[in-house]
């Protein structure tokens, strides 16, 4: 474990990296200094959640890395649901805060960054979790004790790589 975890803390690097690069946008744009924090979160949360869902089903003898399978696909869908609802919600919020704080961007820009970037972050989400579980279990390491730390530490990394690719879209 030790050389996975420190491999993901220097994975961890190039997410401040990028974080520092786009400086200017977050001050300039406080809606988006607050989505940043949240989206990321939200990310690994959901990602947690979807790997501790499937290493149960592998423990239960019905885990199939494919979309056939219903409870991998009921997993995707949840994923997807929850994506949708909660970084719609995180959107109004973070727009509600950033006029609070005297930001000028629309509720219809930051709605279209948040549910963008979170929609394609679910799309990470369900990908890093099936490939996670997949290559613990395939090396013989206990995807309990593996997975989470992966895929937060990769949906933090890519995740503001993401937010910051439908920024730079959009803005």
């Amino acid at each position: 474990m030790i050389p996975l975890l420190a491999a993901l803390s220097v994975l961890q690097l190039v997410s401040g990296s990028v974080l520092e690069g786009y400086e200017a946008t977050l001050l300039r744009y406080p809606a988006l200094l607050v989505l940043v924090p949240v989206q990321i979160g939200t990310a690994g949360n959901l990602a947690s959640i979807m790997c501790s869902r499937l290493t149960t089903q592998l423990y239960l003898g019905t885990y199939e890395p494919t979309l056939s399978n219903p409870g991998v696909r009921a997993n995707v869908v949840a994923v997807f649901a929850l994506a949708a609802t909660v970084f719609s919600l995180v959107g109004v919020a973070a727009w509600a805060l950033g006029l609070a704080l005297g930001g000028g961007l629309g509720l219809g820009r930051v709605l279209v960054i948040s549910l963008g970037s979170g929609m394609l972050l679910a799309v990470l989400v369900v990908t890093t979790s099936v490939v996670a579980v997949e290559a613990s279990y395939r090396i013989g390491l206990n995807p309990d004790d593996t997975t989470i730390p992966i895929v937060t530490n990769v949906c933090d990394v890519v995740g503001v790589v993401i937010l910051f690719g439908v920024v730079t879209l959009v803005l």
